[in-house]
This record gives structure tokens, sequence and C-alpha cells, in this order.
């Protein structure tokens, strides 16, 4: 982590706890320097970070001021508390039930797991598919096929690189989209009846893995905001037989939590000292709203125990499927566990995206990509605050397109997403993102899967709702 980002980390948490308040001026750039002895130039990083972030605004002439934020009564949901032993899963039918009753069409899917489509460059992708695939010798099309295409995996390991990441193409395995990399991850370091830990809440297909492999889940304490609870992680490695662990370091979903770097690198050190393997989900990495994109474990990742996962689903190509793995010491292991499942992810896939990134541009749909989604959080936490019951509690994610809403009192989240049906909305309730499908007052939505009006319009009609089935006026 560089000087700034330290620095502007610290005001974050200053503005976080209250200790600097709406209105509240920064210190002078000036005051800044002279007091932590660093340059001018550190400070101005530091603060337009922070107003990148939402948290400041500049007046001309006056200096930095902390900004109102939108929805800001919301009051973080609590960090869980799961039970402590582990626990057999069996959520897989309960999320085909779920996912089965929201793909209507007439559905508002704010229970999707992808972006609106028209967020993604798909008449572009549509002519590199075409005109990559003319230009395909057909020798090619059987080439590396367990592996996937050369060119698209020099690619990722480029970009890789770029971000701080030592990733080599050898290493890496294309996939259909990152749960296929994920599942193979996991099978390529455990066995039945293994221990895996897992974030609580945890996104529900890593619990459908679990399940099909035929492994434990052990749900830790997890922080809305910071992530899973490294002391707790700590005692589970030194007191328990965990043989994996399965993380998500940036944009949990569903919470949508950002682990701090200087906790990213604990864990990598602590899982090395326990030689225990981390598969890592970095599928929301690209969406990130700050000023840079945030490093996974993996980059801190000097033993080799870290299986990084990512995707172009959620950032580029949705229909697409196309994933990735980099699994280091495993990646044999995971190319023969794809031959076995799968073969190969589909060519034309492969081919286009790779012409599409040679083209260039991919940066500046990332861009604009990144920008609409954190205006659309910022409608979504106005719309929770203005039409949701006293109480509620929701996360305000750094990125992503995800939030987590835990409702007050007894109301069951299972019980609501029929009626939301019936008024043309979907969520995911909170049942699916726990082994004992706990968390049933919550539920997470996607604020990136419908326009600006239509997210307004429907989160109304859901905090109506709510406030119906608990007997309150809105105002969260």
């Amino acid at each position: 982590m560089t000087q700034y980002e330290r620095l502007a980390d610290e005001f974050q948490t200053l503005i976080r706890n209250g200790t600097l308040r709406v209105g509240d001026r920064l210190p002078s750039v000036r005051l800044t320097c002279a007091r932590r002895e660093i340059s001018p130039s550190t400070v101005f990083q530091a603060y337009y970070l922070l107003e990148s972030r939402g948290l400041v605004q500049a007046r001309p002439r006056s200096g930095y001021f902390v900004a109102a934020q939108l929805g800001e009564g919301l009051r973080l949901p609590d960090t869980s508390q799961p039970q402590e032993q582990s626990q057999s899963v069996a959520v897989n039918d309960l999320v085909v039930e779920v996912l089965k009753l929201s793909r209507r069409p007439d559905v508002q899917p704010l229970g999707s797991a992808f972006p609106d489509p028209a967020l993604f460059p798909l008449a572009k992708l549509g002519r590199s598919l075409g005109s990559a695939m003319r230009r395909l010798a057909p020798h090619k099309l059987v080439e590396d096929l367990a592996t996937g295409h050369a060119r698209l995996r020099q690619q990722i390991a480029q970009r890789a690189a770029a971000d701080g990441l030592a990733v080599s193409a050898d290493e890496l395995v294309v996939t259909n989209g990152a749960m296929e990399a994920l599942n193979l991850c996991l099978q390529a370091v455990t066995q039945p009846g293994d221990l895996v830990v897992v974030e609580s809440p945890t996104f529900y297909a890593s619990l459908q893995a679990l399940e099909r492999l035929q492994l434990r889940a052990l749900e830790l304490p997890t922080h809305p905001e910071e992530g899973i609870d490294l002391a707790a992680l700590e005692q589970a490695l030194a007191t328990q037989p965990v043989k994996a662990c399965w993380l998500m370091s940036s944009f949990q979903n569903p919470l949508g939590a950002l682990m701090p770097e200087a906790k990213k690198q604990a864990i990598a050190e602590l899982l090395a000292r326990h030689e225990v393997p981390l598969v890592e989900d970095d599928v929301y990495g690209e969406l990130y709203f700050g000023a840079r994109k945030p490093r996974p474990i993996k980059a801190f990742d000097s033993a080799g125990w870290v299986l990084h996962c990512g995707s172009f689903s959620k950032s580029l190509a949705p229909g697409y499927r196309v994933g990735w793995a980099a699994a280091g010491r495993w990646s044999r292991a995971v190319e023969r566990a794809k031959v076995m499942s799968s073969l190969s992810a589909a060519v034309p896939s492969q081919v286009a995206i790779s012409d599409y990134l040679a083209q260039g541009g991919h940066d500046l749909h990332l861009r604009r990509l990144r920008q609409t989604l954190r205006q659309q959080r910022d409608v979504a936490l106005a719309a929770i605050a203005q039409h949701f019951p006293p109480g509620t509690r929701v996360t305000r994610p750094e990125g992503g397109y995800l939030l987590w809403v835990a409702l007050p009192g007894a109301i069951d989240t299972r019980a609501l997403l029929p009626l939301a049906l019936a008024e043309g909305l979907s969520f995911m309730p909170g049942a699916l993102f726990s082994a004992d499908q706990g968390f049933a007052h919550c539920l997470r939505l996607n604020y990136g899967a419908v326009g600006a009006e239509l997210l307004r319009e429907a989160l109304a009609r859901l905090g109506r709702l709510a406030c119906q089935q608990l007997g309150t006026p809105p105002g969260a």
C-alpha cells in the first residue's frame, strides 16, 4: 500500500467512526505536510482518493470537507456470529427453487448475479467474435483445449502483471466461467469429508460446491466492510483440521466487503504458515470505485498457497462464460480435472474476448462501467433510506454491484419473496447464503441490474412491501 493510500484510509476511518462529521474541514495540505513530514503531492493524492470514494468534496479556495453521504442515516449490519462447529451443506434444492422463481422475463431482476447487459460492449464483442473466427485457422479449434486459448492466457497474465500479480500464462487454465474454475480448484485441494473455511454470509454457489464435493463448511464471523475475522481464522487454523479456505477478498458476495490490504497480507502469511490452500474468488476485482484496483490475497502469496480465480462475466461478457484459474502448484491437477469434467471452454468465446482485448478500449469500458455502478449504488442507498422500514441496516460497498440488507424485526425474506415477485420484483433471500439457512431477515440486492429510474421505483415498491409486513412506516 502506498503512503497516500494509507493516509486516505486513516481519514476514511475517522469519517466512518464519526470523528470527522459531515461539513468538517480536513486539515489543510500545508498543515498535513508539516505534521506528517510528507510531500504536498502525497496529501493531494490522498484527498483525490477520498474524493473518488465520495467521502469528501473540494470547495474552491476553501479546502476539502467531509461530504454528505446518500443514505447517511443507514447503519451497517453487525459482524456475523455463525455457530462455531462445522456442518454439512444442503442448500442446492433451495437455491434452485429460488432461482427458478426469479427467472420470469417480467420481473425486475434485483436478485440477479449480473449487471444490466446494456452496460457491456456486446456489439463490439460480436464484431470481434465474427472477425476472429473468420481468421482462425481450423487446427486452432482443437489446440490447447484443456488449458485454453494461448493468446488469451497471455493477455490475462499481462493484465495480472500490471496489477502486481506474479502469474504466468503456463499456469493459467481457462474455464467455463469462474464457477468452474472455483469448483475445479476446490476439488484439486480437498477430499470428501474435508473441512473448508468460508465467510458468513457466503456466496451460495460456494456452498453448492461444498455440497457437491461432500465437504464440511466452517463459517467464520465476517465484518460487512472488512471481511472475515482474522482472529477467528487464526484460531480455526490452529484448532481445527482445516484443509482449505474459500474467500472473496474484494467486494465479497453478498456483503460487498473489501478487506484492507494489511489483512490480505496477514491472511496470505497465516495460510502459508499452516500450509492451507486458499481458493480466492476475485470476480468483482475490476469493479472498484476508488483510484486503484485492490490487490487480491494472491498478490501477497510468496509461498504459493493461493489458487486465484477470475472471470470476464461480471465486467465484460456475462454470456460468453470465460473464466480462469491461476492455480500455481495445482495447475496440472486443475487441468486434469478440467479434461475429465468439460474438456474445454468454448473456443469462439475465447478468441472473441482475445480479439476485443487486443483492439484496446477495455479499460475505458471499465471506467465507464465503474462510474455507472457507483452512481447506482448511491441511488439504491438513498431509496432504501427513504422507503425501507426504520431500523433497516445495509452495507455501503466500495465496488461491485451488490448490497446486503438486514431488515428489522422478525421478518422472513423467504416469505417476502413471493409478494415481491407478484409485484414484478426479485431479490435473493438471506437463507441462501449460509449452510444453516440463517440470515432469515436479510436479503441481497443487485443495484446494477436495471437503470437508475427503474431501480429507484423498484426499491420504493420493495420497501413498501417490507413496511407492510412489519406494520411500520417507511424511513430507514
